[in-house]
């Protein structure tokens, strides 16, 4: 990445900064391969953010199907987090995951489910296999103690495991239903509706060597990091994220040596390899430092996120898009990358990010008002859905976090706090899905990448060509949604 004028002496934000296009040879968005530049070659270069409001088990396997990974958070106990990678290594790499109920499922109960997935569908099962299917249409008007086999359609259109996402798409155009059923020996195994088959066709699912859908899992720096290391291992984390606020520290650094040792030897014993990925740091020196004591990657970010307060409290930071491209540079140096945490809200800033160099992008408040973030689906007085997200150094995180210490030893922790207890993170009716805001971002990404005439991200860090604006400059930008007179 180069500058389009001199590079100012100043730090910069993404809002800071545009992209001026060059000369390009590359005629569609669909010649450029987004797959991330990390070392861990995702698909796609967008990470989910281990916060515990956001990254479970329905995240990770839709993130993963489409190409990107989840981490889940560090506060969840090892057994739970094994669990939840058990699954979703169970999940089918092409078909969407269900919500199932039974039979005898009281209406309500079914409703309050349909929130947790996209396709907007409760598929009714008896002994694994499918019977009936319910939808808020068949709900309407009815009583919510009565029971699913009473109100559920069982027209159901069946496909069998394999079926090719064009012949689903096809099937449902023909015969104008919802979503086709995948089972395989009768058994139910997924679902997809005409949009799912579209994505299904147009990206490549994140997979392991033994091809189950990929999830990193993140440790602490604090308390037994070798045994939750190991057990993490076990349970076949494809990436572990040693995450603190202040990854720049000494404890950091001795946590990021003992967690290399038992990645190292679960390497030699199983072949597999696991990238380690450290942070957060902001600095150039942080990087060398943190990649000597064994980091493949570096997480990049301090106080950029939505629920971070850090910056006011401390004034400790450094405005996202310098960080980054500081960060990426010295990292290069090393042979290792970094993620970008924090601080994006629109396409461009992602693509921004990957210019500056980073890997991979990571996401965390703009991907808490979907349908797979691990909250309830909450309506606020104006009928308006939401969920409720927090940071992971708030009140509320700590009193998590610290749930096995004395009650008094608690209460001390949680007046120390850098970050929102609660905030309402509303759905966009438009993006109500992870996967509707990770098209909207791919499509950013890509056209971006057309304008500077790369077709990989490798070449898009290396031909982007960036300016620096006013926030007049930046404000021009921003369409309208109705007009000025």
């Amino acid at each position: 990445m180069r500058f389009l004028t001199e590079k100012p002496a100043y730090d910069l934000t993404y809002n800071d900064v545009f992209m001026a296009p060059n000369r390009s040879s590359v005629t569609s968005r669909m010649d450029v391969d987004l797959t991330s530049t990390d070392g861990i070659g995702t698909p796609l270069p967008l990470v989910v953010a281990n916060m515990t409001a956001i990254s479970g088990r329905r995240m990770a396997e839709t993130i993963a199907r489409r190409g990107g990974i989840a981490v889940l958070p560090q506060d969840i106990p090892t057994d739970v987090v094994a669990s939840s990678i058990d699954r979703v290594k169970a999940a089918d790499l092409v078909f969407d995951t269900p919500v199932r109920v039974s039979p005898d499922t009281t209406v309500g109960e079914a409703m309050a489910l349909l929130g947790k997935r996209s396709h907007g569908l409760v598929v009714v099962v008896r002994d694994g296999e499918p019977i009936g299917l319910v939808s808020p249409t068949e709900a309407s008007g009815v009583d919510r103690f009565a029971q699913v086999h009473e109100v559920m359609v069982t027209d159901m259109t069946l496909v069998e495991v394999g079926t090719s996402p064009q012949q689903v798409f096809d099937l449902l155009a023909q015969h104008h239903v919802p979503a086709a059923l995948a089972v395989r020996e009768g058994q139910l195994v997924g679902i997809m509706t005409q949009k799912s088959a579209l994505r299904a066709a147009l990206y490549r699912p994140a997979v392991d060597p033994e091809e189950h859908l990929m999830v990193g899992a993140a440790v602490g720096i604090n308390g037994d990091v070798a045994g939750r290391a190991e057990r993490l291992l076990q349970a076949r984390a494809d990436v572990l994220v040693l995450d603190t606020a202040h990854g720049h520290q000494e404890k950091m650094l001795e946590a990021l040596s003992v967690v290399r040792q038992v990645r190292d030897a679960h390497e030699r014993a199983t072949g597999r390899r696991i990238a380690l990925v450290a942070g957060n740091v902001v600095t150039p020196q942080a990087v060398i430092d943190l990649a000597e004591a064994g980091a493949d990657v570096l997480k990049v970010g301090v106080g950029p996120g939505a629920m971070c307060t850090t910056r006011m409290q401390t004034g400790v930071g450094r405005p996202q898009f310098s960080a980054v491209l500081d960060c990426a540079e010295a990292a290069r140096s090393v042979g290792r990358s970094v993620w970008a945490d924090g601080g994006v809200r629109h396409p461009r800033d992602v693509a921004l990010a990957l210019a500056a160099g980073a890997g991979s992008v990571m996401v965390g408040s703009w991907f808490a008002g979907t349908h797979e973030s691990t909250g309830d689906l909450l309506t606020d007085a104006s009928g308006r859905a939401y969920k409720e997200s927090f940071g992971m150094a708030s009140a509320r995180a700590v009193r998590s976090r610290t749930r096995q210490q004395s009650a008094f030893d608690r209460a001390r922790a949680s007046l120390f706090e850098e970050g929102i207890s609660s905030s309402k993170m509303y759905l966009d009716p438009e993006r109500p899905g992870v996967e509707d805001l990770v098209d909207w971002i791919t499509s950013g990404v890509r056209s971006s990448a057309t304008y500077a005439g790369a077709r990989t991200l490798a070449e898009f860090a290396e031909k982007a060509v960036v300016g620096v604006q006013s926030p007049s400059g930046y404000d021009e930008g921003r369409p309208l949604a109705a007009s000025w007179s």
